[in-house]
């Protein structure tokens, strides 16, 4: 199965940007978070970020903290999420990453959890609670499960941070755009495009940028500055909850398209010199 790294080398090899989505597991339902993933795969998806739901979400804003919320109501266990990853990932292209917070994985033992989520398909793992100075366990036991543990660099982080982070992340380097948590916002700051300039200084590892990018102009902005992944998460929530399951899917569906478009390499004219 392709690690997240392999996929970013033939991305790069095609001057790709990468798309990743995030949808939250089990809302509006399982079955649902099964065909999300699936459609999101077929539409453009690069990698796929799915968060487990958890009852105290600090990163997140409103938007996934309310289906989170829903999951819970409707009672998703992690045990249920990765049922659905086991049945949906072998038929996927794109690695899925899973978001969640680091109580979870305390609780049931680190070398366990990541046993688990290995053995189910997992490439990837998010957790935004867990600091840098407590995040050497995690990774290095990640590795031996060829998983890869991705990192967070603040808007605030100074440059010496910056460069600790980046020399630990795993598969890319996830920055946020904006200082509070997750949400969708009208505009990207443009001081994310300095933030993209001082990691590539340090590392020569891909850049995702997340937070707050909801639509298809602010993906463009963010692939112009130089990152190698726009990472969408509080517009896909939104869309998938909103009326029927079936209006949902196929409102993530277009979303995908259009944010991919948004983001492709630019066509050559008919004739140009190569």
């Amino acid at each position: 199965m392709t690690t997240i790294s392999e996929r970013f080398q033939v991305l790069r090899q095609r001057q790709q940007c990468a798309l990743i989505p995030f949808i939250t597991a089990g809302d509006p339902d399982l079955d649902t978070t099964a065909e999300a993933l699936r459609i999101l795969d077929r539409n453009g998806a690069d990698f796929i970020e799915l968060g487990v739901p958890y009852s105290d979400p600090l990163a997140d804003g409103p938007v996934i903290q309310a289906a989170a919320t829903r999951a819970l109501q409707k009672g998703t266990k992690l045990e249920q999420v990765l049922e659905i990853v086991a049945d949906v990932s072998p038929s996927l292209q794109a690695p899925i990453i899973l978001f969640t917070y680091y109580n979870p994985i305390l609780h049931r033992g680190i070398k366990s959890f990541l046993a688990t989520i290995a053995a189910v398909g997992v490439r990837g793992l998010v957790v935004p609670d867990l600091p840098l100075e407590e995040a050497e366990e995690l990774i290095t036991t990640a590795a031996s499960f060829n998983i890869e543990v991705i990192l967070l660099v603040a808007p605030t982080s100074s440059q010496d941070r910056i460069e600790a982070i980046a020399s630990q992340s795993q598969g890319f380097i996830y920055l946020v755009s904006v200082t509070g948590v997750t949400g969708i916002r009208s505009q990207i700051q443009d001081r994310v495009q300095h933030l993209v300039t001082d990691l590539r200084k340090v590392t020569d590892k891909p850049i995702g940028v997340g937070f707050g990018i909801s639509g298809p102009e602010q993906a463009r902005q963010v692939k112009e500055w130089g990152a190698d992944a726009v990472i969408v998460g509080s517009a896909f929530v939104k869309r998938l909850a909103e009326g029927s399951p079936a209006a949902g899917l196929q409102a993530i569906e277009e979303l995908s398209k259009e944010l991919k478009q948004a983001i492709a390499p630019a066509l050559e004219p008919v004739g140009s010199a190569r």
